[in-house]
């Protein structure tokens, strides 16, 4: 196996000599990567080694992007200034990063009406073209028709 450690010479040795010299300096043998040939060991404090590495995990997890999901909601006779009014706030959820997800809900016999349910979505999309991107064109399940829009360029905090 090739051992690394910080008071060990760097190279290829046997598993009964790399465990020797982790015990002689009171260290544990901790294997570093398995599917290399050969395997990589390090010659470390295994509980510094665990405390470490959830760290590394820790700092990872806090750096990713977390997605927002805005949700929309219109009915098939939306009238102009209802539709102005939650267009203002898509794009401020846009601008802030987060994705919107526009849905047309359909009551009672209104299901007749799709064509203007995808006809407002297509709209809606179009009005926000230049703030966010289109990633599903629209599609009907069950009562509702769903639009789902994500941000072009995202704002860092």
């Amino acid at each position: 196996m090739r051992l690394v450690g910080e008071n060990v010479e760097n190279g290829v040795y046997p598993i009964a000599k790399a465990l020797k010299l982790a015990d002689e300096l009171e260290l544990d043998l901790v294997l570093i990567t398995e599917n290399a040939k050969p395997p990589v060991c390090r010659i470390t404090d295994y509980s510094k080694f665990l405390y470490e590495k959830k760290k590394r995990e820790k700092e990872i997890k806090a750096n990713t992007a977390k997605t927002v999901i805005k949700e929309i909601r219109f009915g098939p006779n939306t009238d102009d200034h209802d539709f102005q009014f939650k267009l203002k706030h898509a794009k401020k959820f846009l601008e802030e990063g987060s994705k919107v997800k526009a849905y047309v809900h359909f009551r009672g016999r209104a299901i007749v009406f799709k064509e203007r349910g995808e006809l407002l979505l297509l709209t809606f999309a179009q009005e926000l073209e230049e703030l966010g991107k289109v990633e599903s064109l629209p599609k009907l399940e069950g009562k509702r028709m769903f639009i789902s829009i994500a941000p072009k360029a995202v704002k860092t905090k």
